[in-house]
């Protein structure tokens, strides 16, 4: 028999799913803002699993993946272990179509929180005291900021054995080698040994339909590879990324580019271009090194120092 999952008072026993709030939270208005949080757990002992998204407003792509997920009827009957999925966490900024908080906060920058902190160190902490301490390992889902289209990839620590290994059976086209960054949740997870993997796709406020398939395929060959359903989606030939940066403007104009994300470049290649809008400057974009293009700043007009292509390199 499974073990039971407990969440604000209340207990969710083996081979029964609920819908429970995360924390209810007063906006200036006296509206109240409650963030849903799905629990399907299974009969049998298994891991426990967090699928969360939305942590930024903006980054639509994640919440179609995770809403995609809780509505598949082999994850509300799991064979064993539970998951956690939080399709939306940033329920304001969400509603605001905003990456950050209205106090300007950026909630993945509010770990571990706070209880008696801002809205979002607030958030954080619910999070952090009620749902991390009971999962295994999770995904968090993103998306490109504003104009940055990333290709589908999963971001990991390399020399984190767990994480390299929970990058694997995720499997996607790209992994990139990501340190940790302080006050995310990915940060805050790891120092209480609970691995987070932070998935990334397409741009912010524009649905990118590959990223949310290979968003949910990932999702299917983790919970597959657990036994915690059965998903006959395959592995993918998945590159691993040690080191990645970003081709910068060298002047200010009109970026032109006809390379996509998740393109193999060599050295020396041709990128893009700048050209000044009187056509006296065109200056090429050149690739520093062999390797894959990981995003793509979709903005056309550029000053200079702007990062345009992102480019992530094997070794």
């Amino acid at each position: 028999m499974g073990k039971p999952f407990h969440i604000q008072g209340q207990t969710i026993q083996p081979g029964s799913n609920a819908q429970v709030v995360l924390n209810t939270y007063k906006l200036p208005t006296h509206t109240l803002i409650e963030i849903p949080v799905f629990i399907f757990n299974g009969k049998e002992p298994g891991p426990t699993i967090l699928f969360l998204a939305g942590m930024h407003g903006d980054e639509i792509n994640g919440i179609e993946v995770v809403r995609k997920l809780i509505m598949r009827d082999d994850v509300k009957k799991l064979k064993r272990g539970c998951v956690i999925a939080i399709p939306v966490i940033n329920i304001v900024s969400f509603l605001l179509g905003t990456r950050d908080l209205p106090d300007g906060r950026d909630l993945n920058r509010c770990f571990p929180g706070s209880k008696n902190g801002s809205l979002g160190s607030r958030i954080a902490h619910d999070l952090m005291e009620t749902i991390i301490p009971q999962i295994d390992f999770g995904i968090d889902f993103h998306t490109g900021g504003s104009k940055i289209s990333n290709y589908p990839q999963i971001r990991c620590v390399f020399d984190n054995k767990k994480n390299l290994e929970l990058g694997k059976i995720f499997s996607p086209l790209l992994v990139l080698n990501s340190p940790f960054r302080e006050n995310t949740l990915r940060l805050a997870a790891s120092k209480l040994e609970k691995p987070i993997l932070v998935f990334e796709g397409g741009e912010s406020n524009r649905f990118d339909y590959e990223s949310i398939k290979e968003g949910l395929n990932g999702c299917l060959r983790i919970l597959n590879h657990n036994k915690m359903i059965k998903s006959e989606i395959k592995e993918t030939a998945t590159v691993f990324l040690r080191k990645s940066s970003w081709v910068r403007a060298k002047s200010s104009g009109l970026f032109h580019t006809t390379k996509k994300s998740g393109t193999r470049v060599k050295k020396g290649d041709v990128l893009g271009m700048i050209c000044d809008p009187y056509g006296e400057v065109e200056q090429e974009l050149i690739a520093p090194a062999d390797g894959f293009i990981v995003g793509v700043n979709n903005q056309p007009i550029v000053n200079q120092g702007d990062a345009l292509i992102h480019v992530g390199v094997e070794k």
